[in-house]
Formats: structure tokens, C-alpha cells, sequence
């Protein structure tokens, strides 16, 4: 068993009014092989505070944002969140409809939060640091 497993609280998360509705509709959409993913953004959405567009913090990892995180094996990796018609691993763009872009969602850095992958693994992330959108990307 991973040593990471142990239970642990979730951190606190903020997301943009927006996006919440975005991808509350994204998740109640999708289909039988992102069941699972689709269940756990819900669960993340539900318990998320809603801010306005505009108030969401820049260093609030949202669509768009860039993130450095590190692992529990201390392995630092850059990645995009984008939604899943944008998801691009080969230029780190990394799908919210995914085990790894639901834990990012709506972090800050200092934030760390246990995940699972789709192997069943459990593993860990600290969030470094945050980008936001480009302005031109936020139009």
C-alpha cells in the first residue's frame, strides 16, 4: 500500500462562478469511462467556494492557469489546466476531466492535496506556484 493513503482533509478551494457552471455541466455529461473523474469533480465543485469572475485570486489555479506543483516523490512538474478539447500533453496541458486536473483545481500554492490515478494509486502534490490566464486567453 502507498504510504501516501493515509486519510487526510481536503484543502479549502476557490473557484470562478463560471467555471463552476461550466463544469458542473461538463461533469453531469460525461460519458461511462469518465464516470468516475466526473464523480470526483462534482464532489470537488460541491464543496468549493464560488466567487465571482473577477474576484477569483491570481494565484487560484484555475482554467487557463499554469501551475508548478511538486510530487511526494519530490519531482517538480509545470503544467496548463484546460478543458478536455484542449488537453495536450505534449505541451503540458493537462484536462480538468482528469484525476490530476481535479486535484489542481482550485488550489493555491503552500496547498497540498492527496489524488488518485486512474491505476489506483494514491499520490500527493504541493502546489508551488500559479499563473494566470494570459489576458488575450481571458476574452
Amino acid at each position: 500500500m502507498n504510504s501516501v493513503s493515509k486519510k487526510v482533509s481536503k484543502p479549502l478551494i476557490t473557484v470562478r462562478e463560471t467555471e463552476h457552471a461550466r463544469l458542473t455541466s461538463l461533469a453531469l455529461a460525461a460519458p461511462g469511462r469518465d464516470l468516475e473523474v466526473a464523480d470526483e469533480l462534482l464532489a470537488e465543485l460541491e464543496r468549493a467556494k464560488i466567487v465571482p469572475d473577477k474576484k477569483l485570486p491570481a494565484n487560484v489555479v484555475g482554467i487557463g492557469s499554469t501551475v508548478s506543483y511538486q510530487t511526494e516523490l519530490g519531482q517538480t512538474r509545470t503544467v496548463t489546466l484546460c478543458y478536455p478539447g484542449e488537453a495536450d500533453i505534449g505541451r503540458s496541458m493537462v484536462s480538468v476531466m482528469t484525476p490530476i486536473g481535479v486535484a489542481l483545481l482550485g488550489l493555491s500554492p503552500r496547498q497540498s492535496i492527496n489524488w488518485t490515478a486512474r491505476d489506483g494509486q494514491v499520490h500527493r502534490l504541493t502546489i508551488l506556484s500559479v499563473e494566470p490566464m494570459a489576458k488575450s486567453q481571458a476574452a
